[in-house]
């Protein structure tokens, strides 16, 4: 597609399988974007990315894509434990940061990356997909309205299957396990549309191999309390509701529809019920819109590093919690 001669140039640190099914595919359908290389050692895991691109360039190291004066941005895809590292070297050769969730293994380690961003000059921010799509944004509004009156209590979870133990979320020294993996979700969407943190936390974790694969959460919020459960080795699940006085608002698919169902807000006002399906919006591609905007021009970013520091947060609350 020609988007003109504005078009945000992206490069791919590492083949990871999101990059593949998810990103790389957004990048191409994004205003103002386009895909121009990717760092790999390994010629068939480039190839699903050249298939995409014809002319894609390959460099076989990651600081090569760095050095790549024809590349503006990068997305990270690598495992956890070396997105601060990269994230902090791609910014300082002059590329915005677009890194996968989490950012950071623990809070304390985004301060390096807001230094970063202000040294720099660059945007650098977590790869939240849940913050772009207007799913999201029905369900704050409908909160900010009052449409079921004074929130009491939200409730959620997020499953899903990979009992390859050789899989790097199954590895506790590259950071792994269920709540960096799909835990964050509920945890920033609760706090992206209330505009509230938590002011104590309470989990119970079931461990392997020193990984969590499945956790339950409460949490008490000034206004309103939460519980969600997350788990990498159980059935594919995920669903978030919102309780309030008057009523209630329910996601169905909430952080990867259609891929877990019909992606609908439906909720409970006046004593009717209503639903808005959401089923052809592709939030990655939104997502890389609205960095792409941001970049260029300032727009305010829906997930900037303050709010990833947050969420970080309260996951290593819910860690330290569970001692």
């Amino acid at each position: 597609m020609d988007r003109g001669g504005q078009n945000m140039r992206w490069g791919i640190l590492g083949a990871a399988k999101i990059a593949r099914t998810e990103l790389a595919p957004a990048i191409q359908l994004a205003r103002g974007a386009e895909l121009v290389a990717i760092a790999t050692r390994d010629a068939a895991r480039a190839a699903p990315f050249q298939a995409l691109v014809p002319g894609l360039r390959v460099h076989d190291s990651y600081q090569g894509l760095l050095d790549d004066p024809q590349v503006d941005a990068v997305y990270i895809p690598l495992p956890n434990h070396l997105h601060v590292e990269w994230s902090i070297k791609a910014a300082q050769a002059g590329k915005h940061v677009l890194c996968e969730k989490p950012i950071a293994l623990q809070a304390a380690q985004i301060d390096a990356l807001i230094e970063t961003r202000a040294k720099t000059g660059k945007l650098i921010a977590e790869a939240f997909m849940v913050a772009h799509h207007p799913q999201w944004a029905l369900a704050r509004t409908l909160l900010a309205d009052g449409a079921i009156g004074k929130l009491e209590h939200i409730e959620g979870c997020f499953t899903y299957t990979n009992r390859d133990l050789g899989n790097i979320r199954h590895s506790a020294e590259m950071g792994g396990g269920g709540l960096r993996d799909v835990g964050v979700y509920p945890c920033i969407t609760a706090r992206m549309v209330t505009g509230a943190e938590p002011e104590r936390l309470q989990a119970d974790i079931r461990w392997q191999n020193g990984v969590d694969i499945f956790a339950r959460v409460w949490a008490d919020f000034p206004d309103f309390t939460m519980s969600f459960y997350c788990g990498m080795m159980q059935a594919r699940r995920q669903e978030m509701v919102f309780h309030g006085q008057d009523g209630w608002i329910n996601l169905s698919a909430p952080f990867n529809g259609p891929v877990y169902g019909d992606t609908s807000v439906e909720w409970r006002s006046d004593g009717a019920t209503s639903i808005e399906r959401f089923n052809n919006v592709n939030q990655y591609a939104l997502m890389i819109e609205a960095f792409g905007d941001s970049a260029r021009d300032g727009t305010p970013f829906a997930c900037p590093l303050e709010m990833s520091q947050g969420n970080q947060a309260m996951i290593d609350a819910i860690f330290e919690s569970a001692r």
